[in-house]
């Protein structure tokens, strides 16, 4: 799809805004309620639907299938990564009504890595056909490793500082509790970081890892970039909501990781695929309707079984419960 930079410079504006309203709205730190994580929610998908009909009716069926499919996948690996984003909060203590500040700059550099990886993809699949054939290998192999991180159980984990995050605290120093939302406060002489700002740069540092997954898993459904840019960017404007929305139904979502390594191992064959084809031999492509469909589909099984080995483990343990105590009784 051709796209003008004058629609580039309305996108990007238009997006600011966005995130600029987003900000407003959420600048007073406060518990986010259910009801306010559900309406803005609905808001984002609301906005990402209606940015679809407008694709259609500026480049037609082609492209809004392929922002679609981009969209959902995103979307998907998004909900995934707010796995590790619990698990930092947790790690951490950060106060709830801080909870969203936290997040809120995670989603700016979030949106940020991802637009340099995307120019960045944009410039290597232009000069380099053949790099489908590494990012089709690269999602097939981190399609298997999700699958040995389920079966490990490693959401299960405690967050672990990467190296980079370690030296930061060692250099500058971190104050023992936090100080409302400053990010930097004077103790004992000497300036030293915040809690609150070690939780974005653990946040920060987390992102530049999920933008690997998932830069090389859209390039798969379309190397449009504008479409990777702005199927990205609604992805990400309402995950901070989604996070306080289904925070306590992460937990449930115990098939979640298997899913998602279909959908990459069904990418990455893709990307194979038509890496193959660009060098002419004649084998299938998958289609962008196809793929869609196949990646509804899973994301569909997936939550239904799910939730159903979530109840069925509830029982469990509710019964286990129930027996403990009236041995007890006994």
């Amino acid at each position: 799809m051709n796209v003008s930079l004058t629609v580039w410079l309305l996108t990007v504006a238009a997006l600011c805004a966005l995130v600029a309203v987003d900000f407003f709205v959420g600048r007073k730190p406060h518990d986010v309620s259910i009801k306010e994580a559900g309406t803005w929610t609905i808001v984002w998908v609301v906005l990402a639907c209606l940015f679809g009909i407008g694709l259609y009716l500026y480049g037609g069926a082609g492209p809004t299938g392929e922002f679609f499919a981009g969209y959902i996948t995103e979307k998907s690996l998004s909900v995934d990564n707010l796995f590790v984003f619990v698990l930092i909060m947790g790690k951490f203590a950060v106060p709830s009504q801080y909870q969203q500040r936290v997040l809120m700059v995670g989603v700016l550099v979030a949106l940020v890595l991802r637009a340099g990886f995307i120019a960045a993809g944009a410039a290597i699949i232009s000069a380099f056909s053949w790099v489908f054939y590494l990012f089709g290998a690269f999602l097939i192999w981190t399609a298997w490793k999700l699958i040995q991180d389920a079966r490990k159980e490693e959401h299960e984990e405690e967050y672990q500082e990467n190296k980079l995050l370690k030296m930061v605290e060692k250099r500058f120093g971190v104050a023992d509790r936090y100080h409302g939302t400053k990010l930097w406060i004077e103790q004992n002489g000497k300036r030293v970081m915040t809690p609150m700002l070690v939780v974005m740069l653990a946040i920060g540092s987390t992102d530049v890892l999920f933008a690997l997954d998932s830069i090389p898993a859209i390039y798969g459904l379309t190397q449009d970039p504008y479409i990777v840019f702005t199927a990205n960017a609604f992805a990400l404007m309402g995950l901070r909501q989604l996070y306080f929305l289904i925070g306590g139904l992460l937990k449930k979502l115990v098939h979640l990781s298997y899913g998602l390594s279909i959908i990459l191992g069904f990418i990455g064959v893709k990307l194979v695929l038509h890496a193959l084809h660009e060098s002419g031999v004649h084998v299938p492509e998958i289609s962008i309707p196809f793929s869609l469909g196949f990646i509804v589909l899973v994301l569909t099984v997936t939550t239904v079984t799910s939730l159903r080995a979530s109840k069925k483990q509830e029982e469990q343990a509710a019964e286990e419960k129930r027996d403990a105590a009236e041995a007890g009784r006994a």
